[in-house]
């Protein structure tokens, strides 16, 4: 295939043709009119999020390729080249899933070592990084109450101060909701369950003046979030 139709082709379908090897070479289009030195560094966030998540997978796919098509996502059809942005992408998921390996500690029982992890990634990307990953980290939830419901709680409290982790987490959804076509079974009607009453808040999120997208990208986000609520209701309708 020419690059010229990698570069135009949607991300879903670069998974399903191409795999992992079709995404990495489509981010590395997207990266290269970086500075060298930025490029470097979005590599390493790449292969770090590959090795931390090597033994991982989303159904019927590397989890490696749901971080890249976020993090083309943003840069391509959110048209932001926010290096640091990029690798809080990339990385969105490392503390969440991969705390005790992120921080070099044995994994054991009790609480993952968020804060150890999380000053690793700023030691190597900067505070920034380390901040936007933090607000799209998800906490330790309490057994007594429903988890669904504390995810959208911390949802909610932490991208209402920090716009540009507002970036991250709407491309994410993007990926998981508008995404939720390709997978089928319990899991499509698990991650519905989850997902949809999120769309209020993100509607919320990507029209507020401070969140830093363009208008444009705010429509296409919109229709985006319309159509993954097109396919919850799908999923869901009947079945509540």
């Amino acid at each position: 295939m020419s690059d010229g139709a990698l570069r135009t082709m949607p991300l879903h379908a670069i998974t399903e043709v191409h795999g992992e090897t079709g995404l990495r070479d489509r981010f590395a289009m997207e990266i290269e009119d970086y500075p060298p030195v930025e490029r470097e560094r979005l590599e390493t966030a790449l292969e770090l999020a590959a090795r931390l998540h090597r033994h991982q997978r989303r159904i019927r796919e590397p989890y490696l390729n749901h971080l890249l098509r976020v993090a083309i996502r943003i840069i391509h059809y959110y048209g932001i080249s926010d290096t640091e942005v990029i690798i809080a992408a990339l990385l969105h998921d490392s503390v969440e899933d991969h705390p005790f390996e992120l921080a070099g500690l044995p994994a054991t029982e009790g609480h993952p070592p968020t804060d150890e992890a999380l000053a690793v990634l700023r030691e190597r990307f900067g505070a920034r990084v380390a901040g936007m990953v933090a607000s799209v980290t998800n906490p330790v939830y309490t057994a007594d109450r429903d988890h669904h419901l504390q995810y959208r709680e911390h949802l909610q409290e932490s991208l209402d101060a920090d716009p540009w982790a507002r970036v991250i987490k709407i491309s994410d959804f993007t990926d998981n909701g508008v995404g939720v076509i390709y997978i089928s079974g319990p899991k499509a009607l698990s991650s519905a369950r989850k997902y949809r009453p999120l769309l209020p808040i993100l509607r919320d999120l990507v029209t507020r003046a401070d969140t830093p997208l363009e208008g444009p990208v705010r429509l296409h986000i919109l229709e985006q979030l319309d159509l993954a609520e097109t396919r919850f209701a799908a999923i869901l309708d009947g079945t509540d």
